[in-house]
């Protein structure tokens, strides 16, 4: 208590400079704003931002309800900082607003500006899906079911190629961050985007193996040149010309062969069925 009346005793502008958290901490808060008024300290200033931070954290994670999964909520925090400390420097106590209230839209929309900064969209595909969600909502909502391209230009109040045209403007490229969460799992790690992206470049082992034990179980039987029909047709995609051409066949003497195979195949398929029945 000494050190706080030892430091209220000096004039105003030195009490302003040597103002500690621990003095701040046992003063009415009506007093260190219209202190912070007075001299725009930058200890009272970096006190208040503390004492007010959870405005920041409760607001940045309501938005961050309503976003895609890839939005860090720790950018939207960091976003919500500047609009606390610009509600700082401009509340006047006087006007008798709680700063809660009044620093509420403040730290909303610095961190909405940020959004659309980091926004690739175009402001004007934007506004149109908007347009258009908002006009399905509102069919939906009369009607119980979602409408028509037809109904929907009738709720704009445009023809159909001005409903086109707004349509168009409104689709815009898909953009997925592959660090976005695919689905949890039991352990601490969750699945993401990347982890489960198909690499084309890649065969898998599986598949080639599966392919391989098919292909054996349907040649089973065939002579040289029924099997090169078959592997040549299905598996190397080879028409019945450049078959014929290969084998020193003519191409209708291929497709004899290759219906004559498929109705022994069918046969033998239609055996093996049976027997699997009957075990």
């Amino acid at each position: 208590m000494a050190t706080i009346k030892a430091t209220l005793s000096k004039p105003r502008c030195e009490v302003a400079a040597s103002y500690s958290p621990d003095v701040l901490d046992q003063m009415p808060i009506e007093e260190i704003w219209s202190e912070y008024q007075r001299t725009h300290s930058a200890a009272i200033r970096n006190w208040l931002m503390v004492r007010f931070l959870h405005l920041v954290r409760y607001k940045a994670e309501r938005l961050h309800a309503r976003l895609p999964d890839e939005v860090d909520v720790q950018d939207l925090v960091q976003a919500g900082h500047f609009g606390l400390m610009d509600a700082i420097d401009d509340f006047d106590p006087s006007r008798g607003v709680k700063f809660e209230t009044y620093s509420a839209n403040r730290i909303r929309g610095a961190i909405l500006d940020e959004l659309r900064h980091s926004d690739w969209v175009p402001r004007l595909v934007r506004n149109r899906a908007a347009q258009i969600d908002r006009a399905e909502r509102a069919f939906y909502a009369r009607n119980g079911r979602r409408p028509s391209e037809e109904e929907t230009a009738s709720e704009l109040g445009v023809d159909d190629s001005q409903f086109e045209k707004i349509r168009r403007d409104g689709r815009a490229a898909a953009q997925v961050s592959l660090e976005r969460k695919w689905f949890e799992t039991d352990s601490s790690k969750d699945v993401r985007e990347v982890d489960v992206i198909e690499d084309d470049r890649q065969v898998s082992p599986f598949d080639e193996t599966h392919k391989h034990d098919l292909r054996d179980l349907i040649t089973k039987g065939l002579n040289r040149a029924e099997r090169l029909i078959v592997v040549l047709y299905y598996y190397e995609e080879m028409t019945m010309k450049e078959i014929g051409q290969t084998l020193d066949l003519s191409e209708s003497r291929v497709s004899q062969m290759h219906s004559s195979i498929l109705a022994r195949l069918r046969a033998q398929l239609l055996h093996r069925e049976r027997e699997f029945y009957q075990a």
